[in-house]
C-alpha cells in the first residue's frame, strides 16, 4: 500500500479522535475467513453465508512478492495494483521496452507477457491445529526446547497437508501472537503472465505530493492471467464485476492480505518500537534511499533498474515515519496503557487456573523486549543480511544453508528449509529475472560499510569479510568473481545438494571456491548463534506470553477478538464514507473532471502532467465517471491490490491506499476519518475502452466477452 507523510500534525490530530472506550468500533477488524464478524454485521441487516464467504475467499490470491488480488473472469484474470505489478513489469522491461514507465498491453493471449518468480497462492482450505501443536510442547517446557518442539511438529503438520506434485502448498499459521494455529492450505500457481498495465504516471498520479493524501486520481491497477500446462486456468470462482459501482454510506467488503499490525502488542512492544527499532530502521531506510536515488540520477537506464526498489524503500520509510508520530503522541500511547490496564485487572480477578500464567507474561515481554534491543543490531546486518545487501549473498546463503539443513530430518531444520517450503523456496531460487551486477555491487559495497559502522572497523569478523580491502573493492571482488546469479548454476549447485542429502551428507560447496559461498560460510556461525538466541530470548518467551494473554482476553471479550494482521486473507467490511479535515468535507469519490481540474491547478507539470493518451482523449470520457473512493474498511500495508466487493460479492472498486489518517492503523483503529482509498470500477473500465482502446479486456471483465 503506498503512502506519504506531509505534516505530521495530522497524525497528532487523528489521536484526540481516538480517546474512545475500550471497545470494538463498528467497522473494526480484519477478520478469519473462519470466523467472520456476524455480530457486527447485523447492525448493516447483512448475514453472510458459508456459500458467499467460500466464493470470496476462493477468489481472492495472494502475491509472493508482497499484496493481494483476485480472479475477475472465468480465464484465469487476475486484478490487483500497478504497483503490486510493478516489480514483475520492471522484470521483464528492456532498454528498448520500459513497461513499468510506459505501461502494457497484450492485444491477444499469445502476447501476454510470462512473469520471472512470480507465484500466486489460493487459500483452499483451513483447519484449527491449535491443540495439536500445544500438545507438542508440554507446560513447563524451557523456551529452547519448546521452540524445537514446536517447529518440529509445526514442520510435521506442514508435510503431511503439502502436495508438490498437485502444487498444495501448506503453512501453519501463527494467530494471535502464539493463541492459536491453523494450517493453512494453498493452491500454488507459477506461470503468471501480465495482460495489462497503465503508464506509471497515470497509476501513481500525482507521484509523492499526493501519495497518501485524499482527494487521488490514481488507475492503479494491473491485470494478470495465470495459466497451468500452457493455458488459461478455468476458474470455478471469480468476481463477477459491478456495473453500478458503489454508492454513499453503501456496505463494502475487503478481501485481502494484510501484511503485519500491532494492535495486541503489549505497551513494552510498542515502547521498543518507539524507542528503538522504528528510529533505527528509519535510519537505514534513510541511508539506502539516498543511496539509489544518487545511482538512479547518473542514467536513464539506472533508474528504471532501480525503480521499484527506491520506490519500496521510500514507501517503508514514509509509512515508518508516520507510525512513528503515532506512537510518539502522549493520547495514543494512553489509550494502549489504558487498554492493558483493562485486562490486567480483569486477569487479577480471573478465576481460571491460566490467570497466573498470564498475570507473568507481562514481564516475560518486557525481558524479551530487553533481550530484542540489545540484538537489533547485529540482528540487522547479519542475521537479516542488511551487511551484504544484494541478491547475489541472498542466493549464496540459501545455497550454503540448504547443503547444511536438508541432510537433516524435516523437524529440525530451520523453517525455510522444511520440506512443505522447499517447492516455493527452489521456485524462486531458480528464477530467471534479471540481477544487474553494477548495482549489485554498489549495493553490497553500501552494505559493508553498513557492516563495518555498526560492528566497528576493528571487529575481528569485518576485518574478515573485508578481507584488507575497501568496502567497494571487496564488493567488486566478490560480485565479480561469483557464479551465483546464473540461474543454470543455481540448479545445478542444488541438484547436487539434494544428491548428497539423500544420503545424508552436506555437499561439499567449499570446492566450488565461489566467494560469495565462502562469505556466506564466513559469517554464518555469527548469523546462526543470534538468529537461536534471537528465538529463544525473544521469540519464544513472547509467544508463550501472548498465548496466555490470548486466552484471557478470548475470556474478556469473546469472539470480538480478531487477530493482529499476518499476510494471511481476511476479510474486513466497512461504508462508502467521506470524512472531514481541517474543518471541511471530503467527498467520498472523485471524479475524471477532478483529475483534470488537479493538472491544470499544477500547470500539468512534473508528477502532475498527464500522460498524452490521456489528454488526446479526455474528449472521448464521460468526466463525471467517479474515479476513486473511499471507505471505513479496515486495511493496512498488503491490502494492495484487494477487490473491493458489495453484497453480491460485485467488484465495485480495488484498494490501493490509505489516507494519512490511516498511519496509526498499525497500532490502533479509527473510522472518524481513516480511511481506505479505491480506484472506481466504473473508472477502470471507462479507462480501458476510451483511453487504452482495451475493449476486449473491457468485455472480459464485464462478462461480455465471446
Amino acid at each position: 500500500m503506498t503512502s506519504r507523510v506531509p505534516a505530521l500534525a495530522a497524525v497528532a490530530a487523528l489521536i484526540g479522535l481516538l480517546m474512545i472506550p475500550n471497545v470494538i468500533q463498528a467497522d473494526e477488524g480484519m477478520w478469519l475467513f473462519s470466523n467472520p464478524p456476524r455480530a457486527q454485521l447485523k447492525q448493516y441487516n447483512f448475514e453472510p453465508t458459508q456459500e458467499w464467504l467460500d466464493h470470496v475467499r476462493l477468489s481472492s490470491v495472494r502475491f509472493n512478492s508482497g499484496g493481494s488480488g483476485s480472479f475477475v473472469s472465468p480465464d484465469g484474470l487476475v486484478m490487483t495494483n500497478h504497483h503490486v505489478g510493478a516489480g514483475d513489469l520492471e522484470k521483464v522491461s528492456t532498454a528498448e521496452k520500459n513497461y513499468l514507465r510506459d505501461g502494457f498491453h497484450a492485444k491477444t493471449r499469445a502476447d501476454e507477457i510470462k512473469c520471472k518468480g512470480l507465484e500466486l497462492n489460493v487459500l483452499i482450505g483451513i483447519k484449527d491445529v491449535t491443540a495439536e501443536v500445544e500438545k507438542a510442547v508440554p507446560a513447563g517446557t524451557a523456551p529452547a526446547a519448546a521452540f524445537k518442539l514446536r517447529t518440529s511438529k509445526i514442520a510435521e503438520l506442514e508435510q503431511a497437508a503439502a502436495n508438490p506434485e498437485k502444487k498444495i502448498r501448506a503453512d501453519v499459521v501463527t494467530l494471535y501472537a502464539g493463541g492459536q494455529y491453523h494450517l493453512y492450505t494453498f493452491k500454488k500457481y507459477e506461470d503468471i503472465r501480465i495482460v495489462f498495465a497503465p503508464e506509471k504516471q497515470a497509476a501513481f498520479y500525482g507521484g509523492d505530493p499526493d501519495n497518501f493524501e485524499y482527494p487521488r486520481f490514481d488507475l492503479d491497477v494491473c491485470f494478470f492471467r495465470v495459466y497451468e500446462d500452457d493455458k488459461p486456468i478455468k476458474c470455478a470462482h471469480y468476481l463477477k464485476w459491478s456495473a453500478a459501482g458503489s454508492k454513499e454510506d453503501e456496505l463494502v467488503f475487503v478481501s485481502g492480505h494484510p501484511g503485519r499490525t500491532n494492535r495486541a502488542n503489549t505497551v513494552d512492544e510498542l515502547k521498543y518500537l518507539r524507542d528503538t527499532g522504528y528510529p533505527y530502521l528509519l535510519n537505514r531506510l534513510n541511508r539506502l534511499e539516498v543511496m539509489l536515488q544518487a545511482w538512479s540520477g547518473r542514467s536513464e537506464r539506472n533508474a528504471q533498474r532501480a525503480e521499484e526498489e527506491l520506490f519500496s524503500i521510500q514507501n517503508s520509510r514514509k509509512a515508518r515515519i508516520g507510525g512513528l508520530a503515532g506512537l510518539m503522541d502522549p493520547a495514543l500511547m494512553g489509550r494502549k496503557e489504558s487498554e492493558q490496564a483493562r485486562l490486567k485487572a480483569f486477569i487479577g480477578g480471573w478465576n481460571a487456573p491460566e490467570a497466573k500464567v498470564a498475570a507473568a507474561a507481562f514481564d516475560s515481554v518486557a525481558k524479551a523486549e530487553k533481550v530484542r534491543t540489545e540484538l537489533i543490531k547485529e540482528m540487522t546486518v547479519l542475521e537479516n543480511a542488511g551487511g551484504f545487501s544484494s541478491s547475489s549473498f541472498g542466493i549464496a546463503r540459501t545455497l550454503l544453508r540448504a547443503s547444511e539443513e536438508l541432510p537433516k530430518p524435516g523437524g529440525e531444520r530451520l523453517r525455510e528449509f522444511a520440506d512443505a517450503r522447499l517447492p516455493s523456496l527452489k521456485f524462486g531460487l531458480f528464477s530467471d529475472e534479471p540481477i544487474f551486477e553494477d548495482l549489485e555491487i554498489l549495493k553490497l559495497a553500501d552494505g559493508l560499510q553498513f557492516l563495518a559502522v555498526t560492528l566497528g572497523p576493528d571487529s575481528d569478523l569485518v576485518k574478515k569479510v573485508l578481507d584488507g580491502k575497501s568496502p567497494r573493492e571487496r564488493a567488486y571482488d566478490l560480485i565479480s568473481g561469483t557464479k551465483v546469479r546464473e540461474p543454470e548454476t543455481r540448479k545445478k549447485i542444488f541438484a547436487e545438494i539434494e544428491a548428497a542429502a539423500k544420503g545424508g551428507k552436506a555437499a561439499d560447496l567449499a570446492a566450488l571456491k565461489d566467494p560469495m559461498i565462502e562469505l556466506a560460510r564466513l559469517v554464518d556461525g555469527p548469523s546462526r548463534a543470534l538468529r537461536k538466541r534471537f528465538e529463544n530470548e525473544v521469540d519464544e518467551p513472547k509467544r508463550q506470553a501472548h498465548a496466555a494473554l490470548a486466552k484471557a482476553k478470548f475470556a474478556m471479550d469473546g469472539d470480538k477478538v480478531y487477530p493482529d494482521a499476518t499476510f494471511t486473507l481476511r476479510l474486513a467490511f466497512g461504508t462508502v464514507k467521506g470524512y472531514k479535515e481541517d474543518g471541511k468535507d471530503v467527498p467520498a469519490f472523485t471524479t475524471f473532471e477532478g483529475l483534470y481540474k488537479r493538472s491544470a491547478e499544477q500547470s500539468n507539470k512534473g508528477a502532475f502532467e498527464l500522460p498524452q493518451r490521456w489528454v488526446a482523449k479526455k474528449g472521448k470520457l464521460d468526466l463525471s465517471t467517479p474515479y476513486n473512493f473511499v471507505c471505513t474498511a479496515d486495511i493496512i500495508g498488503g491490502n494492495s491490490g484487494s477487490p473491493v466487493v458489495n453484497r453480491n460479492a460485485e467488484v465495485v472498486g480495488l484498494i490501493f491506499d490509505g489516507n494519512i489518517q490511516s498511519l496509526v492503523l498499525d497500532f490502533i483503529f479509527d473510522q472518524e476519518t481513516a480511511r481506505a482509498v479505491s480506484v472506481d470500477s466504473r473508472a477502470i473500465v471507462e479507462a480501458l475502452r476510451k483511453v487504452y482502446d482495451a475493449n476486449d479486456l473491457a468485455d472480459e471483465l464485464t462478462g461480455k466477452a465471446k
